[in-house]
């Protein structure tokens, strides 16, 4: 991810975490030998390219993110073969699935080693040149170097690793053209706390101490979101919101990982049955949101309304 890992690994919480506002102050680095958060306070992830390689896709979790977002993409964003912004572009995952099916991708990820992956995947998918562009930059510096207007902007697990996530919304907002998409995913706050007390953490949940630190390689997200910040500061950006889906809204919780190929079937199941039905989804590790900016003020219909296609618009 871009400024997010395009990792899960943030599956066990970093003890003595502290909050996203003391983080974004050590922006000047740690003497533990972290690395430093960026001049906006986010964190970024070079060198642990490798490690969030492993921690993700080489384990269930991984596994079972992809296929859930291999099945939800498709159902919650109008997919025409538009080009699309990668925002927290990370190793590329999500870019490649974009690229196999026929969309132009601009891939921003301002960790270099987490780009030069990317690259290196994309290009032995054999993909051509003029169909993929690569910015090693944050989300503040796309309004000069990306601005489009873009017919559909995506951007999954950046927003819990930033300083100030409700500003990030406005400038993905500023991002999109009229009538355009955005697929969002955030690290679920309600989730982490839920996920806390199951693992005996009462003290981290009763205080409310979720947040971590950004320090040397702990993956607890910075600024974990609730659903009420999403919606509230989607809502202040002019962003109507057209579905949510829960993203492994039962395996984070398990006892005991499946232990044959017929249980994790059965688990398979339960995630993709229950995944976008309330209260179900709320419980996801990460929140899955398709966002749409409303037609310009002059009243020109969205393309879903059947209004004027704004792809031949944007950048390619």
């Amino acid at each position: 991810m871009s400024q997010h890992p395009t990792s899960d690994a943030a599956v066990t919480p970093a003890a003595g975490s502290v909050a996203a506002s003391d983080a974004a102050a050590s922006v000047a680095g740690h003497a533990s030998g972290g690395a430093p958060l960026s001049v906006h306070g986010d964190r970024h992830f070079d060198g642990l390219a490798d490690k969030f390689s492993a921690s993700l896709y080489g384990h269930l979790r991984g596994e079972l993110r992809l296929s859930l977002l291999d099945r939800l993409l498709p159902e919650m964003l109008d997919l025409e073969g538009q080009p699309v912004l990668d925002v927290g572009a990370g190793l590329g995952q999500q870019a490649q699935w974009f690229l196999e099916r026929g969309h132009a991708v601009t891939l921003a990820e301002p960790a270099g080693e987490m780009l030069d992956r990317a690259r290196e995947a994309i290009d032995a998918q054999g993909v051509e040149a003029s169909r993929v562009r690569y910015l090693t930059s944050p989300l503040q510096d796309l309004a000069g170097e990306a601005p489009g207007p873009w017919p559909l902007v995506v951007c999954h697990a950046v927003l819990e690793w930033l300083g100030d996530p409700r500003a990030a919304i406005d400038r993905l907002a500023a991002l999109m053209a009229p009538g355009a998409q955005l697929s969002l995913m955030v690290f679920n706050r309600d989730a982490l706390r839920l996920s806390n007390v199951v693992k005996g953490n009462l003290d981290k949940a009763l205080e409310d101490r979720l947040e971590g630190k950004g320090q040397r390689q702990r993956l607890t997200p910075i600024s974990p979101l609730t659903h009420d910040q999403v919606m509230a500061w989607t809502e202040e950006a002019g962003l109507r919101c057209e579905g949510v889906a829960g993203i492994r809204v039962f395996h984070d919780y398990l006892r005991h990982p499946p232990q044959n190929d017929k249980e994790l079937d059965k688990l398979v199941a339960l995630e993709h049955a229950y995944c976008r039905l309330d209260p179900h989804w709320r419980l996801g590790r990460y929140l899955l949101y398709t966002f749409r900016r409303p037609a310009d003020p002059e009243g020109r219909p969205s393309p879903r309304d059947g209004g004027a296609d704004t792809r031949e618009e944007t950048p390619t």
